[in-house]
C-alpha cells in the first residue's frame, strides 16, 4: 500500500468443468499478469479450481484430491511472486465437504474460509454436496502440506502494511445478515466475494445495487468475482461478473458474456475508507457488538508476512480523479441542481416564516454569488406566495464598479421584478477615509475593506428600516480562503450560499439560465457567468474593464475547491492531495471538463502551480479561521460545510506548520 492506495483485481479465468489442471493453468496465467501490473490482492470465482457446476462430481474422491494437488501447484507457483491470491476450491474436513476460499501468498496458505449460507432453492442445490461453516467446530486440518485452522468465526486477514480484509462467498452477501457486516465491524477494509451467480432477466441490476449498498453500508472496498464462460450451461448461464466498489461507488466493471478470460483492477483508497469510518459515529457504535478478544472465539486474525516494497516515487496513480468533485455528474445534473435550490429555498422560507417577514435585502453586484442569492430569494418568495417586490435588491456602486457588472445587476433585477435600490458608496467612503486620515490614492486593505464594510452597513440599516432580512451572498470557497471582509460581506442575517463552492455556483446559475423562458433574463445570466470573478474594490483600467481579478490574487477556484474537498471531506495530507491534484489536472478530459459559457472549467496545471496554490490554500485556511468561527446561519447543502455549529470546529489560533512541512517534503 502506497499513499493509502492498495491495488486489487477481480479475475475470471477460462474454465473447463472438472478439468482441474486446465483451470489451474488459467488461474496461474492471470496471477502472473496481475503481479506484473502491481496488483497486491487478486480474487477468483467460487470453486474456480474445479468449476462451480460439477454437481454430483463433487462426491468423487478423485476430483477432491485433484483440487488439493492443484492448490499444491499454486503454492509452488506463487513462491516467488509478490501477490496474495484467493481461489475457490472444495475442501474435505472431518467428514464434511466445504465450499471454500483459499488464500495463498508466496507458497503459503494464509487461510481457508468456508461458505456460510448455502442456497438450496430454485436452480441452486448446494446442500446436496456441501456443508455450511456453521456446521463446523474449530478444527485444524492438514491440507496441501499445511496445517490450517478451520472455523465458523470471523476471519480477518491483516497485511504487513496494516490493510485488513475478509472473505465471503456468493450467497453470503444475499443473506439478510451477510458475514461481511461483522467482518467489516471487526476492522476489515476490504471484502472479497468469490461467486457463481447465474444470469436472469433483471438480476444483474439487482446484484449491482446489492453490492453497492453493501459496500456503502460497511464502508469497505468490495471486490466481486463470479463464474463466466466455460461453466456448464445445462440449465443456467454464467455471465462472468467482475465488479469493484469503494464505499458504494463502482470503480471498475468487467464485460459480461465474454468468451475470453478477463481481469479488472482498481486502486482502492484505504485512507478514504478509514476517514469515513472515523467520522461516522454510527459505524463506531456498531463496532461495540464485536468482541476484540480472540479468547472469545469471535474472530481470528491472520498476519501476513512482509511484502516487497517499492520506492514511493515509483508509484503511479491509476484511478481517474475528478478535478471537480463538488459538481454533479452530467447524468444527474438537473436533478442535483434542483435539489440544491430546494434546500436553499426551504432554509430561507423557514427563516422568513419564523420571523414573520415578507421582505429581504440583498446586495446585487452583478457577480455570480449575489446572482445565485437573488435567484434563491425569487424561488422562496414564489413558493411562499409573497410579492417579489418584497425583495429589495441593492446595487452599491463604488470606486471599482464597472459598467459591465452594474448593467448586469440592474437588468437582472428589472427582469425579475424585484424592488431596486441604488445607493452609491463613494461619498460615504470618501468621508470615512477623511475621518480616519487614509490617503485614497493608497489602494491597500483599508481602501478595499472600507468599501466592503460600508456596503454591509447600508444593507443592515435598510433591513432595520424595512423590517427585512439581510441575505448573505458569500460562498464556501470564499469562506475557506477567508476571502471576505471581516464584519463586511462576511456578515449577514442568513447566508444562503454558505455551503456552495464557487465552481458549483456557475452550474446553478447556468441551470436557471437554461430553464429560463425569458430570453433577456437568460442572456443576462449567461453574461454574468462570463464575467471575471472580482470584488471590484480597485478602480477599473483605462478601458473601464475589471482590473482586480480574484483568481489572479488567490489562485484558481477550481484548484482551491479541489483542495478543500479532500482536506475537509477525508482529512487527507497535503502530500496526498498533491498526488490527486496532479492526476486530476494533468491533462484536459472531456469527461470532466465543465462547459460553462465563457468560463470553462477543466484547466491543466503543472506541478509547481499546484504546489504553489496548495501552499496558499493551507496558509489561508488556517489563518482565516477566525472569520468562520462567527458565521451567520445558513443551510448545509453538500457533504462539506464550514459552519462552526456543524461540520467544522477549529480553534482560530491553530498552527499549520506540520501541514506545510508535509507539503515542503515533496
Amino acid at each position: 500500500m502506497k499513499y493509502g492506495f492498495i491495488k486489487v483485481a477481480s479475475a475470471i479465468p477460462g474454465v473447463r468443468v472438472g478439468d482441474v489442471e486446465y483451470n489451474t493453468q488459467q488461474i496461474e496465467n492471470l496471477i502472473v499478469q496481475a503481479e506484473g501490473r502491481g496488483v497486491e490482492i487478486i480474487a477468483f470465482p467460487e470453486l474456480s479450481i474445479t468449476g462451480y457446476s460439477c454437481q454430483d462430481l463433487f462426491g468423487q474422491q478423485l476430483l477432491l484430491e485433484a483440487a488439493e494437488n492443484a492448490i499444491l501447484m499454486l503454492l509452488d507457483f506463487t513462491r516467488q511472486l509478490d501477490i496474495i491470491s484467493i481461489v475457490g476450491a472444495p475442501v474435505a474436513a472431518n467428514g464434511l465437504l466445504l465450499n471454500c476460499a483459499v488464500v495463498i501468498q508466496r507458497g503459503q496458505i494464509l487461510s481457508i474460509v468456508p461458505k456460510t449460507y448455502l442456497p438450496n432453492y430454485s436452480e441452486f442445490y448446494e446442500k446436496r454436496w456441501f456443508a455450511s461453516s456453521q456446521d463446523l467446530k474449530n478444527i485444524d486440518i492438514r491440507y496441501a502440506g499445511h496445517t490450517v485452522h478451520l472455523t465458523s468465526d470471523i476471519q480477518l486477514i491483516k497485511t504487513s502494511d496494516g490493510v485488513q480484509f475478509g472473505i465471503e462467498i456468493c450467497e453470503d452477501v444475499w443473506a439478510p445478515a451477510p458475514p461481511s457486516n461483522r467482518i467489516a465491524l471487526a476492522g476489515a477494509d476490504l471484502i472479497f466475494n468469490l461467486s457463481a451467480s447465474d444470469e436472469l432477466i433483471g438480476k444483474h441490476d439487482y446484484l449491482k445495487s446489492l453490492l453497492s449498498q453493501q459496500s456503502a453500508r460497511t464502508m469497505t472496498g468490495y471486490i466481486y468475482s463470479s463464474c463466466g464462460f466455460g461453466e456448464s450451461t445445462q440449465d443456467v448461464v454464467y455471465g462472468g461478473n467482475a465488479l469493484i466498489y469503494e464505499n458504494g461507488i463502482l470503480l471498475e466493471e468487467g464485460k459480461r458474456f465474454s468468451l475470453d478470460e478477463q481481469m479488472i483492477t482498481a486502486q482502492i483508497d484505504i485512507d478514504r475508507l478509514r476517514s469515513e469510518r472515523r467520522n461516522n459515529s454510527t459505524f463506531v457504535n456498531a463496532q461495540r457488538n464485536i468482541k476484540y478478544d480472540e479468547l472469545n472465539h469471535d474472530f481470528s486474525t491472520v498476519l501476513i508476512s512482509a511484502k516487497l516494497t517499492e520506492n514511493e516515487h515509483d508509484f503511479v496513480l491509476e484511478r481517474v480523479v475528478n478535478p471537480h468533485p463538488f459538481i454533479p455528474k452530467n447524468d444527474d445534473m438537473d436533478m442535483s441542481c434542483e435539489e440544491i435550490f430546494n434546500i436553499q429555498t426551504m432554509g430561507l422560507a423557514k427563516r422568513l416564516v419564523h420571523i414573520h417577514s415578507k421582505r429581504v435585502v440583498v446586495g446585487i453586484s452583478g457577480g455570480l454569488d449575489s446572482t445565485l442569492a437573488l435567484l434563491v430569494c425569487i424561488r422562496t418568495f414564489d413558493k411562499l406566495g409573497y410579492d417579489r417586490k418584497g425583495i429589495i435588491g441593492v446595487t452599491m456602486p463604488g470606486f471599482g464598479t464597472t459598467d459591465r457588472t452594474h448593467n448586469n445587476a440592474v437588468t437582472l433585477m428589472e427582469e425579475l421584478g424585484v424592488t431596486i435600490r441604488e445607493i452609491s458608496i463613494s461619498k460615504a467612503v470618501t468621508q470615512h477615509f477623511e475621518d480616519i486620515g487614509h490617503n485614497m490614492s493608497i489602494h491597500d486593505v483599508t481602501y478595499e475593506n472600507g468599501q466592503a464594510r460600508e456596503r454591509t452597513q447600508i444593507l443592515m440599516d435598510l433591513s432595520n428600516q424595512l423590517g427585512g432580512l439581510v441575505i448573505g451572498t458569500g460562498d464556501l470557497s470564499e469562506l475557506a480562503l477567508g476571502w471576505a471582509t471581516y464584519n463586511g460581506d462576511h456578515m449577514s442575517m442568513y447566508g444562503v450560499n454558505s455551503s456552495i463552492p464557487k465552481t458549483l455556483i456557475k452550474y446553478l446559475v447556468k441551470y436557471v439560465a437554461i430553464k429560463e423562458i425569458d430570453e433577456k433574463v437568460k442572456d443576462t445570466l449567461l453574461a454574468i457567468i462570463d464575467t471575471p470573478i472580482s470584488p471590484e474594490l480597485i478602480p477599473a483600467d483605462r478601458n473601464g474593464d475589471i482590473k482586480q481579478k480574484t483568481e489572479d490574487l488567490v489562485g484558481p477556484y477550481e484548484l482551491h475547491d479541489f483542495f478543500l474537498y479532500y482536506f475537509l471531506r477525508f482529512g487527507f495530507s497535503p502530500k496526498k492531495i498533491y498526488l490527486l491534484a496532479r492526476k486530476a489536472f494533468d491533462q484536459p478530459s472531456s469527461n470532466h471538463q465543465c462547459q460553462v459559457q465563457g468560463a470553462e472549467l477543466g484547466g491543466t496545471y503543472d506541478d509547481e502551480t499546484i504546489k504553489k496554490w496548495l501552499e496558499v490554500f493551507i496558509r489561508r485556511f488556517f489563518n482565516q479561521q477566525f472569520k468562520r468561527s462567527c458565521l451567520p446561519d445558513g443551510p448545509k447543502v453538500g457533504s462539506v460545510s464550514l459552519s462552526p455549529r456543524g461540520d467544522w470546529r477549529m480553534p482560530s489560533d491553530a498552527v499549520s506548520s506540520i501541514w506545510l512541512k508535509d507539503l515542503e517534503s515533496l
